[in-house]
């Protein structure tokens, strides 16, 4: 007999309102499938755009939340990676089409069918809504699991699901180590984790913020430099310095000025994801043959790959531990960047 998995949840019942309990029915755990207890959930900013509903689509009730660590519960009877017991994480997908190019080459996060995401998405039935990790369970494919390596704290971990593999795809891609100079645009959520990952792997790395009210806080992250952008004396000191510059800003800033702090042929990475199109001049990438990119997540296996180099290296995420009763005022002082530098919410509270 197939019995119903309720779980306890918060979740955004329509546009702007505020997050609440709701109840989630998770399917019953297939042949490939894992059961399990969530015991954190990082806060990303996406959580807030989408429960806003701020990129449009959005998919009510919502329960966000792709920043999962928990230990494996039950196992469907076919999963070969897992056991019962196992401390394992979910990013932000959960399925794909595993058909495409994209899919066949590991790289799931570019599926051409669209990925199906943790939250604020379908299952693969294409009518069944996705809820996320706000929540006591979650049912997942054992081949959209990662593995959390012992030694790295699970609270402080959650974050890398998403924060950390955004950083690290584009660091890895772009082959950030010594030698290369690399500017991170923005310290928050992704952006101190882009400065703990790249100092980890052997960058020069400098800080690009609006003031200069973080710059103790970049040098205990790895940062060597740190300059505010607001200072415009800061755009003509630095200018052709960088090899690479990951840009995480979500808020409408001038990416010419930024290009030009590039080296004949750097990148300039964006993966923050601003609410406006930005005007681009022509100038600022033919005149050093720069390169304007973009880049989103990781693959399961880049994921796995992020987090045993995180182990490797004792890299996690500076957090706030919070019950899900402060999910609310978390994201009023997440608009504010009142957090250093994600908050984390304690699944237990949920019981």
């Amino acid at each position: 007999m197939i019995v119903a998995l309720k779980t306890k949840a918060y979740a955004a019942m329509a546009v702007k309102q505020p997050l609440r309990p709701f109840e989630v029915t998770r399917r019953e755990p297939g042949v490939h499938d894992v059961l399990i207890d969530i015991k954190y959930c990082g806060i990303c900013h996406s959580d807030l755009h989408q429960s806003r509903d701020e990129w449009g689509g959005s998919i009510f009730p919502m329960v966000p939340g792709h920043e999962i660590v928990g230990i494996v519960s039950r196992i469907g009877t076919s999963v070969s990676k897992y056991k019962v017991g196992d401390r394992v994480g979910v990013g932000c997908m959960i399925d794909s089409c595993r058909e495409c190019d994209a899919c066949r080459e590991g790289l799931e996060q570019y599926c051409v069918n669209s990925p199906n995401w943790t939250y604020n998405s379908y299952e693969k039935d294409g009518k069944t809504p996705t809820y996320g990790g706000y929540s006591t369970i979650i049912v997942v494919d054992e081949n959209y699991v990662v593995r959390i390596p012992e030694g790295l704290p699970m609270e402080s971990t959650a974050p890398l699901l998403c924060a950390g593999i955004t950083t690290y795809s584009p660091l890895a891609h772009w082959g950030a180590g010594p030698g290369k100079s690399v500017a991170v645009v923005g310290l928050g959520g992704l952006g101190h984790m882009a400065v703990k990952i790249a100092s980890a792997m052997g960058a020069h790395v400098t800080v690009l913020s609006r003031s200069l009210a973080k710059a103790a806080d970049g040098s205990r992250l790895g940062a060597e430099d740190f300059y505010a952008t607001a200072d415009a004396e800061t755009f003509k000191k630095l200018a052709g310095k960088f090899d690479l510059i990951i840009d995480t800003v979500s808020a409408d800033h001038d990416l010419n000025l930024h290009i030009g702090l590039l080296k004949r042929d750097g990148a300039m990475v964006l993966v923050g994801v601003p609410p406006e199109s930005a005007r681009l001049r022509a100038g600022s990438l033919i005149s050093g043959r720069r390169t304007l990119a973009g880049s989103v997540i990781g693959g399961i296996a880049e994921t796995q790959e992020m987090l045993d180099f995180c182990a490797s290296k004792n890299v996690v995420a500076d957090i706030e531990l919070i019950p899900i009763e402060q999910v609310n005022e978390a994201y009023e002082r997440m608009l504010t960047g009142d957090v250093r530098y994600r908050f984390v919410i304690d699944c237990a509270s949920l019981a």
